[in-house]
């Protein structure tokens, strides 16, 4: 993606990123700044598999029913993919991280009423709130940290930064479950009624809202600071097409596969870090509380961390094509191996899938996107489009373990998402051919 120098805002320093001779960017401090947007985004997001047994407990609900937090946290992505790669196109990266740091912090403070009322669907409605600023932030970010560097690392940079989203999913769930996980004596929902129950919930809400108030500070100042950085960046370069212009790139074989199982690889780890807590607290599985099953996520997370950083130096030296399909089959075996066993096994094995997981996002995203040029914002946007198939396929999940009466059995639906995922790895194994996409006419 070629840029053109700026001149720097008035009272900002005079240096400026240097133009590699690929297209990149030379830009370290700016790396900063946008891994430390990976690490954010990565961890609210974990956050959701902490909040699911809370609300699960509080409600009273069944599996399919607590899945919507999932399913409306997701949603997010359909409806504003295409808008947020607009408004990025159309505002700059750094003004658009901004805007979407400050929507999170809008859907945190959310929580505070949702908790005053002690209304499911206003939880819902917060955390879509939360993740439409979730998803400008992504989609700012992964064509921006493909930009920041030499074309010839993308697969490594964008997996070292993903590998900063998966330390924000290790960190978050354990303080999270500290601070929200638990019940008051004993007591549980499901005895409740009346004003008892209203009370009961309310109370047990505080904890959250606490929890999200402190995100919304934080975000505050995050969003300040990245604002200071608005102009360091000189003269981006978008296509300027219409909102439904992306779209005409699932035409491209590559990019219309990869979008698929960017849809499978996002609905099939959301829906194994979502069933998590309540998996390792049946019987036949570890039989813990949910507080300790709730620290327990963070080995899930955990793994995909390590394996990012590791991944990131071997995608440097193998075909990223060929790692991811090994790891998908390794996550199928390891499915397999969950659910048909108890205990320890079945517990440490459906953890081990966070390893599998380490780098198929980004690896996924810059094999679909090859050779996109100026329209990465608009593949970037279609790809946020994508993760709603973490809306989808956990809700899905959660409807098979209501019907079958087994999680172990409703882990068959992550297990055919890994299968597709493989075969793209196969199919991308080797670069993407021909000359860098033009920009379409406006």
């Amino acid at each position: 993606m070629a840029v053109l120098p700026t001149a720097p805002a008035e009272g900002e320093a005079n240096a400026t990123p240097l133009e590699l001779p690929d297209g990149g960017v030379d830009a370290p401090q700016l790396r900063y700044f946008v891994f430390a947007l990976f690490f954010i985004f990565g961890g609210i997001t974990s956050l959701n598999d902490v909040i699911i047994p809370k609300l699960k407990e509080l409600f009273t609900l069944n599996y399919t029913q607590a899945m919507l937090v999932q399913f409306c946290f997701f949603t997010a992505y359909l409806v504003i993919g295409i808008p947020g790669a607009q408004l990025v196109k159309r505002i700059g990266y750094m003004r658009g991280a901004a805007a979407g740091l400050l929507t999170m912090m809008a859907g945190c403070l959310l929580f505070i009423p949702a908790s005053a009322t002690a209304t499911y669907g206003l939880f819902l409605l917060a955390l879509f709130v939360l993740a439409s600023g979730i998803v400008v932030v992504q989609v700012v970010s992964n064509p921006l940290i493909s930009l920041l560097g030499p074309a010839r690392t993308v697969h490594s940079r964008l997996t070292f930064a993903q590998a900063f989203n998966s330390l924000g999913t290790t960190i978050f769930p354990r303080v999270g479950s500290w601070l929200i996980l638990g019940g008051l004596a004993g007591v549980s929902a499901a005895q409740l009624t009346g004003v008892a129950l209203d009370q009961y919930r309310t109370d047990e809400t505080r904890a959250i809202v606490h929890t999200y108030i402190g995100l919304a500070v934080a975000l505050a100042i995050i969003a300040a600071a990245v604002w200071m950085f608005r102009n360091k960046l000189p003269g981006e370069k978008h296509d300027h097409s219409s909102a439904l212009a992306g779209f005409s790139l699932l035409k491209r074989t590559r990019f219309g596969f990869g979008a698929l199982c960017i849809f499978l690889y996002v609905g099939a780890e959301v829906s194994i870090g979502s069933l998590i807590v309540n998996y390792l607290m049946q019987k036949d599985v570890l039989a813990i509380s949910d507080g300790a099953a709730g620290k327990m996520i963070s080995y899930y997370w955990g793994g995909a961390m390590v394996g990012r950083f590791i991944g990131s130096y071997f995608l440097r030296i193998l075909s990223p094509g060929k790692i991811l399909a090994t790891l998908a089959t390794g996550a199928i075996l390891l499915i397999l191996t969950s659910a048909n066993s108890i205990g320890t096994a079945s517990a440490y094995s459906l953890l081990a899938i966070g390893l599998m997981n380490s780098i198929m996002f980004p690896t996924i995203f810059s094999l679909a996107c090859e050779k996109l040029g100026p329209r990465a914002a608009d593949g970037s946007g279609i790809i946020n489009i994508a993760i709603f198939g973490g809306a989808v396929v956990p809700l899905m999940t959660g409807y098979l373990a209501d019907r079958s009466g087994s999680l172990h059995f409703a882990l068959l639906l992550p297990a055919i998402c890994y299968a597709i995922i493989a075969a793209f790895g196969i199919y991308a194994r080797r670069p993407a051919e021909g000359p860098v996409m033009s920009p379409v006419a406006v």
